[in-house]
């Protein structure tokens, strides 16, 4: 690592303060993809920003309008956290499939959602849900936050605060996990409203996206059946050493099943 100034936060103002006057620092929640990078000299700040400290951004609250969850919120307590269980299953079911119990202790919900991983479970299950990204600055849809590889709508000085996840009727998510890094080849996440049903995919292409003909299919009928004959399109997945475009193309077709399933259970 090279050298940088380290600061402790006392509250999100104080946090956004010193991020909008530095060129170079970035945020740490839980630091489970920074502090390797800092490692390999992936990522060089000027300055880390410890978020440990601001107890507002930790916490889950549900209410009518669903489940708010603040940022620094660990895998963990979001698996463990039984309102949650029985408002929004997908979620803690998919906060639980994350890494392995070291990660789920330290690494934090917003954090994942920031740092938009193309193999990370938690950025497809938000734009399966519809989630509110909310930050110091504004609030922003989950269709509009992710942009690209490793890339999001936050601007400089913006730093994720909550996330709020409408209940859905029901929904499910499921992934097929590398088996080393237990990231996903690819993750998909199904569920459906009163408006409609929306499907989201991570792992198989470079940044979450959602599957709009998955979806006019579902909502017309909520089963495994409704899928029938629908492919993904392999023309802009991964296609890496881990798995080929074509297989990850047929992995969507598969999890999308499972997750409807999961959903019915």
């Amino acid at each position: 690592m090279r050298e940088f100034n380290y600061y402790r936060a006392g509250s999100v103002r104080d946090a956004a303060k010193r991020l909008s006057a530095s060129g170079n620092a970035m945020l740490l929640a839980g630091g489970m993809t920074l502090l390797p990078a800092l490692k390999m000299r992936l990522n060089e700040p000027g300055e880390l920003i410890d978020l440990a400290d601001i107890g507002e951004l930790k916490g889950i609250k549900l209410n009518r309008k669903g489940a708010q969850v603040g940022a620094t919120t660990t895998h963990a307590e979001v698996a463990e956290n039984v309102e949650l269980r029985a408002a929004i299953p997908v979620l803690p079911h998919a906060a639980e499939s994350i890494g392995d119990p070291q990660v789920r202790n330290r690494g934090t919900l917003g954090g994942s959602l920031a740092n938009n991983d193309p193999a990370a479970d938690y950025p497809a299950v938000a734009l399966g849900l519809g989630a509110t990204i909310i930050t110091n600055k504004r609030k922003i849809s989950a269709d509009d936050f992710f942009t690209g590889m490793f890339e999001t709508a936050l601007g400089r000085g913006e730093m994720v605060t909550q996330v709020l996840f409408p209940i859905p009727q029901r929904a499910g998510y499921a992934i097929f996990p590398n088996p080393a890094t237990r990231y996903a080849l690819v993750g998909v996440c199904v569920a459906q409203f009163k408006t409609g049903v929306r499907v989201a995919v991570t792992g198989a292409g470079a940044s979450v996206y959602r599957l709009e003909d998955f979806e006019d299919a579902l909502t017309d009928e909520f089963s495994e059946v409704a899928l029938d004959g629908l492919t993904a399109s392999a023309a802009s997945l991964n296609d890496d050493m881990h798995a080929g475009a074509d297989y990850r193309a047929h992995l969507v077709g598969v999890m999308a099943r499972r997750a409807v399933a999961m959903a019915l259970e």
